[in-house]
């Protein structure tokens, strides 16, 4: 696997409920020890009744500006099973969010489909697995092959 781009320097946005709060202060640790530079968009405390849609949607929409700017950004979500927030991240113009669960998911969210954002389930893995999830995501290039592009730019057609 080729970890030549978005080795380090890269901003990475990070949102989570209170499913994944534990999961999200590892992760800042571990990014801030790869030097990248991360953005919390909460939660910020454990809140059972919290909700979701407000933190993840903050998050791809700083994602989606920031690559608009030429920012290098990208975008982690936790949940419970990462169903909701890759929905609530996915209503977000420019953002293609992928739900990952193994490192074959989560490689292949970056070369095939150019995801900015990906979900992970914090009740589905354990941290370890998460950071390695990550770390593969954050790591993975676009592919560029002619055949991703073009069916991303059909997608991106469609939202217009």
């Amino acid at each position: 696997m080729c970890f030549s781009q978005y080795t380090s320097d890269m901003k990475v946005h990070i949102a989570t409920d209170h499913a994944g709060l534990e999961f999200k202060n590892t992760l800042k640790e571990h990014l801030l020890h790869q030097g990248h530079e991360s953005v919390d968009h909460g939660a910020h405390e454990y809140n059972p009744d919290d909700d979701y849609p407000a933190f993840v949607i903050a998050a791809a929409e700083a994602v989606a500006s920031d690559q608009r700017s030429g920012v290098e950004a990208l975008g982690v979500v936790f949940g419970g099973s990462g169903n909701g927030e890759q929905i609530a991240a996915n209503k977000v113009k420019g953002i293609r969010a992928a739900l990952v669960w193994n490192a074959a998911t989560a490689q292949l969210a970056r070369e095939h489909n150019d995801a900015n954002v990906i979900s992970i389930g914090a009740r589905q893995h354990s941290v370890e697995e998460a950071l390695q999830l990550i770390d593969t995501f954050l790591h993975t290039p676009f592919s560029k092959e002619v055949r991703h592009s073009r069916r991303i730019a059909q997608i991106a057609q469609y939202e217009q």
